[in-house]
This record gives structure tokens, C-alpha cells and sequence, in this order.
């Protein structure tokens, strides 16, 4: 577990909490968010901001496990949201925290279950939700190896609100009661995806001295690996489409001289971002490797075809929703697993497209290159869905409006099923 790590405001952990954490609440309904670390506290960002749209008057405390997590939570929560440690799993620490916050309802984010928290919290009478839930194929494999302990803790949950129909199927296998499992996305998009300013295709036009006609191929978060690949790609478009431009953007800015370096032995001219000024000549490499931070979304903007690195390797993908919201077809390979809901949402939609290896990529590249009008549809169903997906925050705050609205009438403790 990382040896000591726990130790900081430790009291916490013990189910001590500041007696100024609950002063600054009002009448309104309390209700505690759980998250893990950094990935749940975004989840958890979005949530927030939907619950104190739908009720303005509610109080809300935010727990996390790991340093980073509290640091971001102190960090993008407004200072009137009290943020702690989550107690330690075991029934004193947990009773000890819930019987003096008391909230009316105990939300946990994605797959954190902790067995004695959640008995604990239910014996008390608390209503419990599993929102944005998320249960991983190699979790799954887990957690039937308990199946019998785990039915009897998601038996107390009140209510489920799953990313995707898989992670519905996964938790009813598990032991959850179907009638409380609903399926609303994934929150998390719902901060990441910000609303494409138009302007920024033209700057970024301007910025590498590119026409709105050029074909422009962006590679985005490319791992080790793959752009050895990609070099193969453009070499077989470039026999037909010789003016295609390629842009790599490696996850990892610290490779990008190693790749410009791989790319010349190929014979290939081309040339860093950085060396790329703003008022710049468009360079005769039509190849680019970006080496700055924070530009890959606009970049995005000027994109004709889009191809989502670390996905040609196991290595999980990147997210394909940057991209589609700003209206491009988007391509990945086989390994998309940490984004599996994000790009089967795509695929269904008819926005994206997962290829098998690098041959395929070339193929379908071309495809696309030689049928500009089959592109643009498929970048428009690809906008389309990403911009619906950035709903599912106030989908999942609904969840807990409506056991807040039921609360009343439940006799505390009881089995809603």
C-alpha cells in the first residue's frame, strides 16, 4: 500500500474530523461525494457543479484517498465544499465520520465499494449511490472472486448509476439489484470537454501558415512504438496524397527530438513546434512534432483525420471525444481500454472508427482522403455525440435529486427496491 503514505492528517483517516468541516453548512440537505484520487475528483467536479445548479441550497463534503486527489479537490472546489480524507475502512473509523457529518446521502464514484463504510452508513440510515460506475474488465475478474461478500454490500446501495450498458451487465453480475441501475455516461467528459472556440482553427492556421484546404493528419498522444508506424501510414498515403501534412504529437514532449531524429532517417525533413513561430513560414518538412505543452486540443481544430495514439499499443488510447468536438473523424487502434464507453459510443454513432494495425490505418485513411464528403459526415456524427455525451453530470445528479425527493417517505435503513 505505499508504506506510510497514509500518514498525513492521519486523525482524519481515523474518522476525526475538524469540527469546522460541517460549521459553514446550512438547513439544506447534506450530501458526501467519494473519490478515489485525481481521475474521480474531475468526475467529482462536474457532479458538484450540476447538484448546486439543481439544488442551489444543499451542502456537499468531498472526500478523497491520495494526497493528489486532495490537493486538486482543495484546488477546484469552492472553499465553502469542506474537503477530507476518507476514514479508513473499518466500522469504528466509518461510524466515528458519518455520525458527525450525517449526510442524507453518500455518494461513491466510479468503483470504489468499501464494505464497512457502506454497512456502516446504511445501518445509519444514509442513502447510498455508485455514481459515474465504472467496473473495468480486469476488475470484473476481481470482484466475482467475491461474489458473495460483494452482493451483500451492493445490496445496501440505494441506487446505481452506471457509464455504460457493460458496466450495467457487470455490476447485475456482481450481485446488484437491476432495478436500481441506470445507464448515463460518463461525467468525466463533462470537464474535459470544453466548447470549441471557432476562432482557434484560424489561429492555429495561421500559426503554421496552413490553408483551410490543406489535409492535415493529427496523431495525438503517441506512444513508443507508434510513430515508427504512423511513418509507415504516411509513406503509403503519401504516394497518392503527396501534400498531406502529419502532425505527431507525442504523449511525452521530452521524445520529440528522438522522433524528429527517427524521422530524418527515414528521409523525411521535418521540424519541432517550437521552431515554429507565430508569424512563421508554413516549413517545407511536412511532417511536425510538437514538443509544447497544452496545445494538442486547438491543434485538434485543423485537423482533416485524427488518430488516437497509445491505442496501435497496449496501452489503454487517449481520448477520442478532443477530437470529435471539434468535429474530425477519429481512428484508433485495437487498445482503447481506458476509454472503452468514450469509443464505442463513437463507433455506434458512426463518428469513429477502430482499426486493426497499421495497414488498416492507411487504408482507411485514404478512404477518407479520397472521399472528403464521407469524412466531414462522419467528423459531423462525431461532434454530434460528443457534444451529447457532456450531459451525463446532470444525469447523474438527478440520481441523487430523486433519492433526496424519496428520502422523506423511507423509513431509515429500509431496502428500496
Amino acid at each position: 500500500m505505499g508504506g506510510w503514505r497514509f500518514t498525513k492528517h492521519f486523525n482524519e483517516r481515523l474518522g476525526f474530523l475538524p469540527a469546522k468541516t460541517i460549521q459553514s453548512f446550512s438547513g439544506g440537505p447534506k450530501i458526501w461525494v467519494h473519490g478515489a484520487s485525481l481521475g474521480e475528483m474531475r468526475v467529482a467536479q462536474a457532479i458538484v457543479k450540476s447538484l448546486l445548479k439543481k439544488i442551489p441550497a444543499c451542502n456537499i463534503i468531498v472526500s478523497t484517498i491520495t494526497e493528489h486527489g486532495r490537493n486538486l479537490a482543495l484546488e477546484i472546489f469552492d472553499k465553502k465544499i469542506p474537503v477530507v480524507y476518507a476514514p479508513l475502512d473499518v466500522p469504528g473509523c466509518a461510524f466515528k465520520t458519518l455520525s458527525f457529518v450525517r449526510p442524507d446521502v453518500m455518494v461513491f464514484l466510479e468503483t470504489e465499494i468499501w464494505p464497512a463504510w457502506i454497512f456502516t452508513a446504511h445501518k445509519l440510515g444514509i442513502r447510498l449511490a455508485l455514481l459515474n460506475g465504472r467496473i473495468s474488465p480486469r476488475s470484473f475478474k476481481s470482484y466475482m472472486k467475491f461474489r458473495p461478500l460483494l452482493r451483500s454490500v451492493l445490496k445496501k446501495f440505494d441506487a446505481f448509476s452506471m457509464i455504460s450498458e457493460r458496466d450495467a451487465d457487470r455490476i447485475t453480475a456482481m450481485g446488484a439489484a437491476p432495478g436500481k441501475i441506470r445507464v448515463n455516461g460518463n461525467a468525466k467528459y463533462d470537464i474535459t470537454l470544453t466548447s470549441p472556440n471557432p476562432s482557434v482553427a484560424k489561429e492555429m492556421q495561421h500559426i503554421f501558415n496552413l490553408t483551410s484546404d490543406k489535409s492535415v493528419i493529427v496523431a495525438g498522444s503517441t506512444r513508443g512504438g507508434e510513430e515508427a508506424m504512423l511513418l509507415d501510414v504516411y509513406e503509403k498515403i503519401g504516394s497518392k496524397h503527396s501534400d498531406v501534412i502529419l502532425i505527431l504529437a507525442p504523449r511525452h514532449i521530452n521524445r520529440a527530438a528522438d522522433i524528429c531524429t527517427q524521422i530524418r532517417h527515414r528521409g523525411h525533413p521535418c521540424r519541432l513546434r517550437t521552431e515554429i513561430g507565430r508569424n512563421g513560414t508554413l516549413p517545407k518538412p511536412k511532417i511536425i512534432v510538437i514538443d509544447t505543452f497544452g496545445e494538442l486540443f486547438n491543434i485538434y481544430s485543423i485537423a482533416t483525420l485524427v488518430f488516437c495514439g497509445a491505442s496501435l499499443v497496449p496501452l489503454g488510447g487517449q481520448n477520442p471525444l478532443e477530437p470529435a468536438v471539434w468535429g474530425k473523424p477519429v481512428l484508433f487502434g485495437p487498445h482503447m481500454e481506458d476509454f472503452e464507453d468514450a469509443k464505442e459510443m463513437l463507433e455506434s454513432a458512426g463518428g469513429g472508427m477502430q482499426v486493426a494495425d497499421a495497414r488498416q490505418l492507411a487504408k482507411a485513411f485514404l478512404d477518407l482522403l479520397d472521399h472528403p464528403e464521407k469524412a466531414a459526415a462522419m467528423g459531423q456524427k462525431a461532434r454530434e455525440m460528443a457534444l451529447q455525451i457532456r450531459a451525463a453530470a446532470h444525469r447523474h445528479a438527478q440520481i441523487i435529486e430523486a433519492l433526496l425527493s424519496g428520502k422523506s417517505s423511507a423509513k431509515k435503513g429500509a431496502e428500496i427496491d
